[in-house]
C-alpha cells in the first residue's frame, strides 16, 4: 500500500524533459511509481491542473543557527525549497570552544546580519567538533540540510585570538588538517572561506579567514579532494564586481588541487557594465584548463534590500563609509549633515574601488519606507528624487534630512539600476552557461534587511506569467536537477521512481511569493523579513507532508546529509 497518491498531476520532473501528466506513488519515504496508478493509497489528492515537480534546492544559505529555533528553515521550505547548502562563506558555528561562543555570535550577528539576541537565546552552544553539532539537528529539522566547514571556526578553534592577523604554525595547520579531516569524516560536504574586504567580526576586524595565504587554502584545498561527495565554496573581494588575476588564480589552485567544484557568490548581471560576466566567466575557463571547475551562483531575481543610516548594512561596506556610520547617532548626524563630508562620501560612492556597491550612490532613486516622526507624515511610498525636487535640495541631502528626523531609524529601498531589458537579456544569456548556477539567497542572514528565500516561485512566476525567460521545464530543472548535480546529492532532484520523495506542488497559475514584510517572530522578538508563498499547495520532504497551504505541518522529516553517505564525488576531471 501507498502512503500517499498524488493523481493526474502536471509532472515536471527536473530533467528539463517535457513535463507529463501522471499519478505518483509515494512509500517509505521514496518515490515509489510514476505513471497510472492502481494501488490503494493510505491518503490521496487530485493535482488536476498542478504542476509537481521535485523540491527545489537552494545552494546558499546560513541557515546553521535557525534551524535549531526554527526546523523548517522558513520561509524557504514554504516556497519549495526541500534542501539547503549551509555552513557558507567561511562561517559555521563549529567547531567551537566554548569560550569562543560569545565572539561566534558577535561575528555571525554582524557579518550575516542574525539577530544577536536570537543566536544567544535559540541554540543550545552545546557542542564542540563539528560532528557533535552535526548531530544536534539530527532528527529535529524538517529540510534535508548539508553543512560546509567555516573557515573561521576551524582557524579559531585552533589558533584562539591569534587567528585574526596570525599565521599558523607547521603544529597548528595540522591540527587544522586533522580537525577538518575529522569534520568530512562526520559528514561536511567540504570547506568554505572568505577573503572578502566586506566580512569583519564583531569587534569590526577582518575575519579569520581573511588573514590566511594562499598556501594555507591550498592545503585545506587539497584535503577535500581526500574525501567522497566533498566540494569548496569560497568568496573573495572580486565576487562582488571583477576578479583580480591573483583571485582566479587563486580560485584555480584550490579546485584543481581539490580536484572538486569551487563555486563562489554572487554573480551581478547588469547591461550597464558589459565586461563584468566574461571577466567573471574566465575564471571558469582558466579552471577547466587546469582540471578544475569553478561555478558561479546567481540570482534570477532583484531580491529588495532595506537601507538604514541608522543600522549596519550595505552601506556601511561602501569604502571610507564604515567609520562615519560607525559613530554614536548624534555624531553620526552631525556629520551626515556637513556638506563636505557628504561630498567626499559621494565621491568614494562612486569610485570604481566601490565595486557593485556603486548602484547603491544613487540616492534620487530610494523609496522611503517606514518613518517615525511627524516631520516625516506621508512620505512613506514616496521617491526621494520627488521629495528632493520639492525641497530644492540634492538627494542625498534631500535623504540625510528625512533620515535625521527619524534619528536615523528611516528605511530605505533602493530602485533596482538594472531593472531593464537588456540586464535581463544578459541574465537569460548567461543562466545557459555551464559554470553558472541559479542561487545565492542568503536566506538564514541578513534577516532584516533581505528575504531572497522566495527566488524559487518568484523565478517560476515570472517564468510562466512574466518575462518569460525560460520555459517551466528548464526553469525547474535550473532549480532542482542542477543544484542537486553540481553537489552530488545521492537520489534527489528529480521526480523518478526509487528516489527520495522530495516533491513540491504548486498552481501555474498562482505560483509566486508576497511582498516582504517585517514579522517579530525570532528568539527575543527579534525582527525578520518574511514573504509569503503563492500558489504552493503542498511540499514534502522524504516523502512526509512538510507544508500544506504555506503552513508547517508540525512533522520534522528532514535529515541532516552527510558527504559520501549522501553525496557522490563529483570530480572535475
Amino acid at each position: 500500500m501507498l502512503d500517499h497518491l498524488i493523481k493526474r498531476a502536471t509532472v515536471v520532473d527536473g530533467t528539463g524533459a517535457p513535463a507529463f501528466t501522471a499519478d505518483v506513488g509515494i512509500r517509505d519515504g521514496r518515490i515509489a511509481v510514476v505513471g497510472s496508478v492502481s494501488e490503494e493509497a493510505r491518503s490521496s489528492e487530485d493535482a488536476s491542473g498542478l504542476v509537481l515537480a521535485p523540491g527545489f534546492v537552494d545552494p546558499h544559505t546560513h541557515y546553521d543557527a535557525q534551524l535549531f529555533w526554527d526546523p523548517y528553515a522558513t520561509p524557504s521550505l514554504n516556497h519549495g525549497v526541500t534542501t539547503v547548502a549551509a555552513g557558507n562563506c567561511g562561517f559555521t558555528l563549529a567547531p567551537l570552544r566554548a569560550e569562543d561562543a560569545d565572539y561566534t555570535r558577535r561575528m555571525m550577528s554582524k557579518v550575516e546580519g542574525m539577530s544577536l539576541v536570537a543566536l544567544e537565546e535559540g541554540a543550545p552552544w552545546s557542542w564542540e567538533s563539528f560532528g557533535e553539532y552535526l548531530d544536534a539537528l539530527e532528527g529535529r529539522i524538517a529540510v534535508n540540510a548539508g553543512f560546509m566547514v567555516g573557515h573561521c571556526a576551524l582557524r579559531r578553534y585552533v589558533m584562539g585570538a591569534e587567528a585574526i592577523g596570525g599565521q599558523p604554525s607547521g603544529e597548528q595547520l595540522d591540527t587544522m588538517l586533522r580537525l577538518f579531516h575529522e569534520a568530512m569524516d562526520a559528514g561536511a560536504w567540504g570547506l568554505s572561506t572568505t577573503q572578502s574586504t566586506t566580512h569583519s567580526d564583531g569587534d569590526g576586524k577582518p575575519v579569520a579567514s581573511r588573514h590566511a595565504l594562499p598556501a594555507e587554502l591550498v592545503a585545506l584545498s587539497k584535503a577535500v579532494g581526500e574525501h567522497e561527495g566533498t566540494q569548496i565554496e569560497a568568496i573573495v573581494a572580486g565576487c562582488l564586481d571583477q576578479f583580480s588575476d591573483a583571485e582566479i588564480e587563486l580560485f584555480v589552485e584550490m579546485s584543481a588541487a581539490a580536484g572538486r567544484p569551487l563555486n563562489w557568490n554572487v554573480l551581478t548581471i547588469d547591461a550597464a557594465v558589459p565586461e563584468r560576466v566574461p571577466r567573471q566567466l574566465f575564471a571558469s575557463e582558466q579552471a577547466r584548463k587546469a582540471g578544475g571547475r569553478i561555478v558561479a551562483l546567481t540570482m534570477p531575481i532583484l531580491t529588495p534590500m532595506n537601507m538604514s543610516l541608522g543600522t549596519f548594512c550595505a552601506l556601511n561596506l561602501i569604502p571610507g563609509w564604515g567609520p562615519i556610520l560607525g559613530l554614536p547617532v548624534p555624531e553620526r548626524i552631525e556629520k551626515l549633515r556637513d556638506p563636505d563630508v557628504r561630498a567626499g562620501m559621494l565621491e568614494r560612492a562612486r569610485s570604481k574601488e566601490a565595486g557593485v556597491f556603486r548602484r547603491l550612490a544613487n540616492f534620487g532613486r530610494y523609496v522611503i519606507g517606514d518613518t517615525y516622526s511627524e516631520a516625516n507624515r506621508g512620505l512613506s511610498g514616496r521617491v526621494v528624487r520627488d521629495i528632493a525636487e520639492e525641497r530644492g535640495q540634492d538627494p542625498f541631502q534631500c535623504l540625510v534630512e528625512i533620515c535625521a528626523a527619524d534619528d536615523l531609524r528611516t528605511v530605505l529601498w533602493p530602485m533596482p539600476t538594472d531593472n531593464d531589458p537588456a540586464s535581463w537579456a544578459l541574465r537569460a544569456e548567461t543562466w545557459q552557461h555551464e559554470d553558472v548556477l541559479l542561487g545565492g539567497s542568503d536566506a538564514g542572514a541578513h534577516l532584516d534587511r533581505m528575504c531572497g528565500a522566495p527566488y524559487t516561485t518568484r523565478f517560476l512566476g515570472d517564468c510562466l506569467r512574466g518575462r518569460k525567460l525560460a520555459t517551466l521545464e528548464q526553469a525547474v530543472k535550473m532549480l532542482t536537477d542542477d543544484p542537486a548535480r553540481l553537489f552530488g546529492l545521492r537520489e534527489r532532484g528529480q521526480v523518478r521512481e526509487g528516489w527520495h520523495a522530495d516533491l513540491v506542488l504548486f498552481d501555474p497559475e498562482r505560483i509566486g511569493a508576497g511582498t516582504a514584510t517585517l514579522v517579530h517572530d525570532l528568539p527575543g522578538d527579534s525582527p525578520r523579513l518574511d514573504s509569503k508563498a503563492l500558489g504552493v499547495r503542498a511540499v514534502w520532504v522524504n516523502g512526509v507532508e512538510a507544508i500544506r497551504d504555506d503552513a508547517v505541518s508540525g512533522a520534522v522529516p528532514g535529515k541532516v546529509l552527510r558527504s559520501g553517505r549522501d553525496t557522490r564525488t563529483v570530480s572535475t576531471r
